[in-house]
């Protein structure tokens, strides 16, 4: 998929198309969730999601996101992430938007996401606050040595 939206900019899920050492440098320096992520890690991140790069015309990487997907009925979307320069002109909302229309064809049951501070950048797109987040529950890493070993 190749799109233009914005004007002076365009978005791709090609692959070949994104800049995964530009990605790693933002997630790992600037974005706090993601700050001291290695550059493996990023790596493995991508090749399991789809990804989505913003361009600008003929020029550089200038945004990113990926989604988690089972193709059939979650999806998450991460690691949304839009460069200083770039920020304030529509990007974050055009790109939560194209990941929503890209995922409708696939009438997914739920695409979540989380957020400290975007969300009336997301809300624009249609996502709303989770209805009941003390359903919520998350899995953190084992701690100790007592854990099973697989």
């Amino acid at each position: 998929m190749s799109t233009s939206g914005v004007e002076g900019y365009e978005l791709s899920t090609d692959p070949d198309r994104l800049d995964v050492d530009l990605v790693h440098h933002w997630l790992s320096t600037d974005a706090y969730w993601a700050l001291g992520r290695g550059r493996e890690t990023v790596e493995r991140a991508v090749r399991g999601s789809l990804n989505f790069a913003v361009r600008a015309a003929g020029g550089p990487q200038v945004a990113y996101a990926r989604v988690v997907t089972d193709w059939a009925t979650f999806a998450w979307l991460c690691d949304v992430y839009v460069a200083p320069a770039h920020r304030g002109k529509g990007l974050g909302t055009w790109l939560a938007g194209a990941v929503r229309d890209h995922l409708a064809p696939y009438r997914l049951t739920r695409v979540m996401l989380s957020t400290l501070d975007a969300h009336e950048v997301y809300s624009k797109v249609g996502f709303v606050p989770f209805p009941h987040p003390e359903n919520l529950m998350l899995l953190t890493p084992a701690q100790s040595s007592d854990a099973p070993q697989n």
